[in-house]
């Protein structure tokens, strides 16, 4: 498996007893969604390795406390800390209405509230404390943030966002 064909999911970030098990921080608002998985990918040296699930459960409602088949002792255990787990993207729960992931809306063209293109967006950028949409406009990239109160509609067959936004954000690009 590739890891551009899968998600991330989320990394171990401690263990849990003695017998192996790992705490997992899981990167979703809906940890819940997570509790019946039968394998993930964990993110080696050598690739994404599969790992097969024996247990799991919510431990203090945010992270995923976990039993790996094959790993039975504190010592298997450590060597997994830190490591990212994913999923194929095709585990991605469906989204409806105004909401996406972030990968979904590349490709997709942003328009105005005047129904005005304003461009192709390219990615969006979440490395910050406020994620932004980087839009391709004729070469140029623009930044908007991505806002539920700037999102009006989100139309995924034909592949265009329609975006309320502030006056006078588009021309701080020209």
């Amino acid at each position: 498996m590739l890891k551009e064909d899968c998600f991330f999911l989320g990394s171990i970030v401690g263990k849990y007893s003695f017998k192996g098990e790992v705490l997992v921080k899981l990167d979703t608002d809906s940890p819940k969604n997570y509790l019946d998985l039968s394998a993930v990918f964990i993110n080696k040296p050598q690739g994404l390795v599969p790992y097969f699930i024996t247990r799991s459960q919510l431990h203090k409602t945010s992270l995923l406390r976990i039993k790996f088949e094959d790993v039975d002792s504190e010592n298997e255990a450590d060597r997994l800390i830190k490591k990212e787990l994913y999923l194929p993207m095709d585990q991605l729960p469906k989204l409806s209405g105004n909401q996406f992931y972030y990968h979904e809306v590349r490709g997709f063209t942003a328009f105005d509230q005047f129904k005005k293109e304003i461009g192709i967006i390219k990615t969006v950028n979440d490395s910050g404390p406020q994620a932004l949409f980087v839009i391709d406009v004729n070469g140029t990239e623009i930044l908007i943030p991505v806002h539920d109160n700037f999102i009006k509609e989100l139309d995924r067959t034909e592949k265009k966002i329609h975006l309320e936004l502030p006056d006078g954000l588009l021309e701080i690009f020209k």
